[in-house]
C-alpha cells in the first residue's frame, strides 16, 4: 500500500497537475480584446507599449498619495512576474514629480528589483489623451491619477474581461483593493504571459517543420 501510495505521488500527481494547467489555460482562454489601438507613448523616447506586456497605472501628481497603490502592485503582481520577457509596468506621472518618483524607485528597489518599473513624465494634455484612449468607464481624479491599473498587450491593445461577474465589463484592477488584486488581476496576468507563451512555442515548432 505504501509503495502505491510512493508511486502515484511521483508519477501520477504530475501528470494530473500538467492536465489540470494545461486544461486551465484553454479553459480561460485569452483575455478579452476591450479596446484596439491604445495610443502608444510618444511622449517618451526610452518606454514603448509596443512588444511588451504592459501594466500602465497613473499616478498623476499625486505620486506620494499613491505610494500605497504601488507597495500593493509591488507585492501582489510585480514580484510574481516581473522576470518574464517583455513584461513592464509603465506609471504615468506629472512633468513636476520628478523627485517624489525617485524616492519611490528607491523605496520599491528595497523590496524588489526594480528595473521594469518605468515611471514616464507627462503635461496634463498628454496623460488625458492617454487615458482617453483606453476607451473605459473609469476617471482621472482632479490629479490625474487613478487606483485602477490596466493591461496592455504587445498590439496596444487593453486587455480585460467582458463578463466579470462583479463589473460585467471589467477594464481595470483596482490596486487599492488588495483582493481585486489576488482574486482577479493575478489570474489575467498568468493568462495573458500564457497565451504569449503558447503562440512562441507554437511559432517555434511552426519553423522546425
Amino acid at each position: 500500500m505504501k509503495k502505491t501510495f510512493v508511486l502515484v505521488v511521483l508519477f501520477v500527481l504530475p501528470i494530473v497537475a500538467y492536465l489540470f494547467f494545461a486544461s486551465g489555460v484553454t479553459n480561460f482562454g485569452k483575455l478579452s480584446q476591450l479596446t484596439k489601438n491604445v495610443q502608444e507613448l510618444n511622449f517618451s523616447d526610452q518606454t514603448k507599449f509596443k512588444d511588451k506586456i504592459t501594466i500602465l497605472g497613473f499616478l498623476g501628481s499625486d505620486v506620494e498619495g499613491r505610494k500605497g497603490n504601488a507597495f500593493n502592485l509591488n507585492q501582489k503582481i510585480y514580484k510574481r512576474f516581473f522576470e518574464f520577457k517583455d513584461f513592464q509596468f509603465v506609471m504615468v506621472v506629472a512633468n513636476d514629480k520628478k523627485n517624489q518618483v525617485n524616492a519611490l524607485k528607491t523605496e520599491l528597489a528595497t523590496l524588489a528589483n526594480n528595473e521594469k518599473w518605468n515611471f514616464v513624465s507627462a503635461d496634463d494634455t498628454q496623460i488625458t489623451n492617454l487615458f482617453k484612449s483606453l476607451k473605459t468607464d473609469i476617471v482621472l481624479d482632479a490629479n490625474n491619477s487613478t487606483p485602477y491599473v490596466f493591461i496592455i498587450d504587445k498590439d496596444l491593445t487593453l486587455r480585460g474581461r467582458s463578463d466579470d461577474e462583479d463589473d460585467g465589463t471589467k477594464y481595470g484592477f483596482n490596486s487599492n483593493s488588495v483582493s481585486d488584486l489576488n482574486n482577479k488581476m493575478v489570474d489575467d496576468v498568468k493568462i495573458i504571459l500564457a497565451e504569449y507563451r503558447l503562440a512562441l512555442k507554437k511559432n517555434n515548432a511552426d519553423l522546425t517543420k
